[in-house]
Parts: structure tokens; sequence; C-alpha cells
């Protein structure tokens, strides 16, 4: 025998508007801190490039002298490729965080209006 439920049930309503334990919520916390997160890498990865910078100046001058500085300011060139990737990365990533946050929370909104509807006579809006 199989039980029926209403509609204010599957969409997990109780009297006072409360969720029943066990029902899945979301929250954009999560997405949003994430995103902060990836900013906060963009924003400590800034001033690495002229950091570097600072620490290999003079050290051109000295380029003939020694031959490893030649391979210094490869290895140099390629973290400076690096970080700028890693930068581009997490900036693009920060707004595909917010967005799913957004996504989510519309969705969210839609499926509870359906609820809504359904639950009411006639699944009429109001």
């Amino acid at each position: 025998m199989a039980a029926v439920q209403r509609l204010s049930e599957l969409a997990g309503a109780q009297p006072g508007g409360s969720a029943p334990a066990g029902v899945l919520k979301h929250s954009d916390g999560p997405w949003l801190r994430a995103a902060g997160g990836a900013d906060d890498l963009v924003a400590h990865l800034g001033p690495v490039r002229n950091e570097l910078a600072t620490a290999h100046e003079g050290l051109a001058n000295m380029l003939g002298q020694l031959s490893a500085l030649a391979e210094l300011a490869a290895v140099r060139e390629s973290w400076e490729k690096r970080i700028e990737a890693a930068r581009g990365e997490c900036g693009s990533l920060a707004g595909r965080l917010r967005a799913v946050a957004q996504v989510q929370g519309a969705t969210n909104e839609a499926v509870r209006s359906s609820f809504a509807r359904m639950s009411r006579p006639g699944g009429e809006e109001r």
C-alpha cells in the first residue's frame, strides 16, 4: 500500500513555515565565501610581479658575468606567466562561483513558487 503525500509535505512545508529535519536547504554563503577567497588570491598575487622585478633589479647589468643569471631570468619569466595565469583563473572562478549562487537561488525560488501554486486549491496563483 503506497502512502499518499500532500504537495505541501513534498515541498517540506509545515505549519508555521518551518522545514522538517533532513530537508535540504540551499545557502549561497559557501559559494560567496569561495568567490571571496578567489578574489583574495587575485589581490594577494597582484604585487608579486613587481616584487620579483624589485628582487631582480641590478641583475641585468651582471648578465655577462654569471651564466646562471640568464637561467634566472628565464625562471623569473616563467613564474611571471604562471602568476598572471593564476590571477586570471582566480578572477574568472570568483565570477563563476557568484553566478552559481545566483542561479541556484533563482532555481530554488522557482521551485518554491511552483510548489506554493500547486498547494493552493485549484493550483491557482495568488
